[in-house]
């Protein structure tokens, strides 16, 4: 445990696994859709559903699809901005089995059509654990700078993305691979050691067969 376990993040709302966990779910699956999603749709599970209106989740999460920080002012009139910008949202409550009492599926569509997924949770501190990435099974919890990236699966693929870290001299402290079949998509998780700036995961995005390639940064 450390200090930001105790003290938690800079944030706005009154919690950081209601508001500021959520904020950084949906930033992440905005970022991993990689344009501007005009459709959200959102299903709350356990303690988000119960309480997502009164600690501001609904808020929270709204706010990182726009693509807000977590301490961003705008975070309170996310749901307004959302309609002034075009992007339809709808929430709706489900029960997932074996999942965390604060746990996200969040789909966005951009005006082409084309969609991710994202099922996460919000583990305390502002921590979150993604578990599955378009109904592939994937692990991550942002506690490292992790390298995410969507890509087709293609001989040769995995050894330029590594050559490509390796290169900007990060070291993979972890490496996961899925994927829905072979030669369909596939999802790299890449845990590293040290810090990086966005330049890695642009240098990764400019490589053949990438569809998007992110930098998630700690909570701290």
């Amino acid at each position: 445990m450390n200090v930001f376990d105790i003290l938690g993040p800079v944030m706005i709302g009154p919690s950081s696994s209601h508001t500021a966990g959520a904020a950084r779910l949906g930033r992440v699956t905005r970022a991993l859709l990689g344009t501007e999603p005009v459709q959200a749709e959102i299903r709350l599970h356990g303690s988000f559903a119960k309480t997502y209106k009164g600690h501001g989740t609904d808020r929270a999460l709204v706010a990182g699809i726009l693509g807000m920080e977590t301490d961003d002012p705008g975070l309170r009139n996310a749901l307004e901005t959302a309609r002034e910008r075009g992007l339809e949202v709808t929430f709706k409550t489900v029960e997932l089995d074996g999942a965390h009492p604060n746990t996200a599926w969040i789909l966005l569509t951009d005006a082409a059509g084309d969609q991710v997924s994202l099922i996460g949770s919000s583990i305390g501190g502002g921590n979150i654990l993604v578990t599955k990435l378009n109904g592939m099974d994937v692990y991550f919890t942002g506690e490292k700078e992790t390298l995410i990236v969507r890509h087709q699966d293609v001989p040769g693929i995995i050894a330029s993305v590594t050559e490509v870290a390796a290169l900007a001299g990060a070291n993979i402290s972890n490496f996961r691979l899925s994927r829905k079949e072979k030669g369909g998509e596939a999802v790299m998780t890449i845990e590293l050691d040290g810090s990086f700036g966005p330049d890695l995961a642009l240098a990764v995005r400019h490589l053949p067969h990438i569809y998007s390639s992110i930098l998630l940064m700690p909570v701290s």
